[in-house]
């Protein structure tokens, strides 16, 4: 691993994680090449970042829980080629119900040259620390679909409430959202803007 990317839970005691693209757990239906391991890996500044937001979110009471950091660009073209191939169903309901699969790299679900590989992207949610229990958002990770876009109709005042939550605390601690994706943030002043990583997350 480079030496300024390290894994976000060393850096960030107490942060939650379930790296989806090394688990079976997503929408290509399988682990994704690159994820060696189910850890999230990050730049050191995105860590410093993610400590405060961290603490604000605590201050609500609400946890940290990361999906995705560090994107090696070996997934990338995974999820490109994956994309190419013939609609089998297994995934579609839960992850693009609306839309064909080649649609997500047009629709800007999915980008060729994706900002987590510069390692200063994360995708995440919020979830409550007196229960353990993941906040209601409205729809979950990676779902490609209107549902997901910032301010999206359909979502109950409650899942509202919670991203509202999820956006202030990361726009506070220096991120920038995705208005497509309620889960995905950019550090606003990220160390490698140009630089598009593959090493793999191991």
């Amino acid at each position: 691993m480079r030496d300024d990317f390290v894994f976000v839970d060393e850096c960030v005691p107490g942060i939650r994680w379930d790296a989806k693209y090394a688990t079976w757990d997503n929408f290509t239906g399988k682990p994704v090449d690159g994820y060696l391991v189910n850890r999230v890996v990050g730049t050191r500044a995105l860590c410093a970042a993610l400590g405060k937001a961290q603490e604000k979110a605590e201050s609500l009471g609400f946890g940290l829980l990361l999906w995705d950091g560090y994107r090696p660009q070996r997934a990338v073209d995974c999820f490109l080629r994956w994309s190419q191939r013939p609609e089998d169903g297994r995934t579609k309901p839960r992850y693009y119900p609306n839309i064909d699969r080649a649609e997500m790299f047009d629709r800007g679900y999915v980008a060729a040259r994706s900002g987590h590989s510069r390692g200063s992207t994360v995708d995440l949610t919020l979830y409550h620390l007196d229960t353990g229990e993941l906040a209601l958002m409205g729809g979950h990770h990676d779902l490609m679909d209107p549902i997901s876009h910032h301010g999206a109709s359909g979502v109950t005042p409650v899942e509202a409430q919670h991203r509202q939550h999820l956006c202030a605390i990361m726009e506070s601690c220096g991120f920038r959202r995705y208005d497509r994706e309620w889960w995905h943030y950019t550090l606003a002043d990220e160390p490698y803007p140009d630089t598009y990583f593959d090493f793999p997350v191991g």
